[in-house]
């Protein structure tokens, strides 16, 4: 059943069980004080005829002034013979009342329902009393319960036709409320329907934020917003997987291509006929191998860095690790390039991997004698800024154009392939992630025709292990 006509239900029978209660409470407290006023009234009238008697004897007149609101009087002497009467009795009236006799009997008030008028049942209240010209008398009041029990009747009748009608009514007024509490539901049904995987912008609709449904639909549209972001997270990755597989097997097929071509001219001709020839070609097939090889470990180093591969991180001075990354590339450079350090003033401490830190330098340093013409000047310096290490490289070489500056760190991006020497345009990217995974980052300004400047800032204390822990 839908929760719409289970809401309907729940709340009809709900409504239907109070207006039953109250409507019974109703009639009973309506039913006994119509039978209590009919008491009552017969009661007060015995009373003020005894009273009366007393004093005086009752004529007729004094009788009939007491027959106010349907009450009735008898007055009986000691024997039960009536001496005045305002209402024609039934025939077994006089044999049908033992109300009196219990009245003369205790020689106290009594009172109970017979039948001596015409409308009988009635109820009558007697009194003994003495008369100055009769000294056992037994007063009777008495009242028909007939229209008290008409009244009820009518009464019975509206009651249920109106808790019938009450009945009907809250069922409509309970499906109304079900079905208007629901609304937003079926607006959320709606639009989720209209969602696919390949859209996931849109949200659900939020009528009232502070309602149950609304904190409920709030929370999904939670959800959605973050697996938008993982579908838009796994698109991205596979978008850079796709391009990632392309450039590599782009950058890997030219010197297979070479070493391919030159290896069949060594079998076909080049080692009996030229051996000159064969020489060269030997050498070119193992430059070509060595850029496989170096193109392969960049790879891997991509690869480790992309499944989290674990650091082995310990207190070091960036200091001498720049130092020590600018005597190698001062040998490289062989004196063609200036590659000058200016040391800081004390040491500068940072919790990092030095293998890793290390090799960041040598790229950064590799990168600008590279692509750095003869005579020109690289300088590495490190120093404090905060709670950060920062080892900048700055050249005075052909400098990166305004609209390749966002690109060096993407992979296999060269701002000059024909000044690459070889290389695949992995380095800055590899730099890049080894920063981020010690919490840091690259940034890299550069003017062309005057140089470019690029800057690692590490934090100096590792945010993921305590003073005494190294990860391993």
């Amino acid at each position: 059943m839908p929760i719409r006509w289970r809401l309907t239900l729940f709340i009809a029978l709900v409504i239907g069980v109070i207006l039953l209660l109250l409507g019974l409470a109703l009639f009973f407290l309506l039913r006994d004080a119509l039978l209590s006023n009919v008491e009552e009234t017969a009661r007060a009238t015995a009373l003020s005829a005894a009273q009366t008697i007393e004093s005086e004897d009752l004529d007729e007149e004094d009788i009939e002034e007491l027959t106010i609101e349907g009450v009735f009087v008898i007055v009986r002497d000691g024997s039960g013979r009536i001496l005045s009467q305002t209402a024609n009795l039934s025939a077994s009236g006089e044999t049908n009342d033992p109300v009196w006799q219990r009245a003369l009997d205790s020689e106290e008030t009594a009172s109970g329902t017979v039948e001596l008028s015409q409308e009988a049942p009635d109820y009558v209240y007697a009194v003994p009393v003495s008369s100055p010209s009769n000294p056992t008398l037994v007063i009777e009041a008495g009242k028909s319960y007939e229209p008290a029990e008409e009244s009820i009747e009518t009464l019975q009748t509206i009651l249920a036709a109106g808790i019938g009608v009450a009945f009907l009514f809250s069922i409509g007024g309970a499906y109304f409320l079900a079905r208007a509490a629901l609304r937003p539901v079926d607006a959320v049904v709606s639009s989720a329907r209209e969602m696919t995987e390949s859209d996931l912008t849109k949200r659900l609709p939020v009528t009232n934020p502070k309602d149950e449904i609304g904190r409920l639909v709030t929370t999904i549209n939670g959800l959605l917003a973050k697996l938008e972001a993982a579908f838009t997270r796994r698109e991205e990755a596979f978008t850079r997987q796709r391009r990632f597989a392309a450039d590599a097997s782009h950058e890997l097929r030219t010197p297979l291509t070479s070493i391919s071509g030159h290896a069949r001219m060594l079998d076909e001709w080049a080692l009996e006929e030229d051996p000159k020839k064969a020489k060269h070609s030997v050498g070119a097939i193992r430059r070509e191998a060595d850029r496989i090889r170096d193109l392969v470990e960049s790879l891997l180093h991509l690869s480790r860095g992309d499944e989290g591969a674990p650091m082995e991180v310990e207190p070091h001075d960036i200091a001498a690790i720049a130092e020590e990354a600018v005597q190698t590339a001062q040998t490289v450079a062989n004196g063609k390039v200036s590659v000058e350090y200016a040391p800081p003033g004390d040491a500068v401490q940072a919790t990092v991997d030095r293998d890793r830190i290390l090799q960041v330098a040598s790229i950064l340093l590799d990168n600008a004698v590279k692509y750095m013409q003869e005579g020109g000047s690289v300088t590495v310096r490190v120093w404090e800024k905060g709670d950060r290490a920062v080892l900048e490289v700055s050249d005075t070489g052909m400098g990166i154009p305004e609209d390749q500056l966002p690109l060096v760190f993407e992979r296999f991006h060269q701002v000059d392939p024909s000044r690459a020497e070889g290389g695949a345009g992995l380095g800055l990217s590899i730099a890049r992630q080894i920063a981020e995974a010690h919490g840091g980052e690259i940034e890299a300004r550069s003017v062309p025709g005057e140089g470019s400047t690029f800057t690692l800032l590490l934090p100096r204390k590792d945010p993921r292990v305590s003073d005494d822990v190294h990860t391993r």
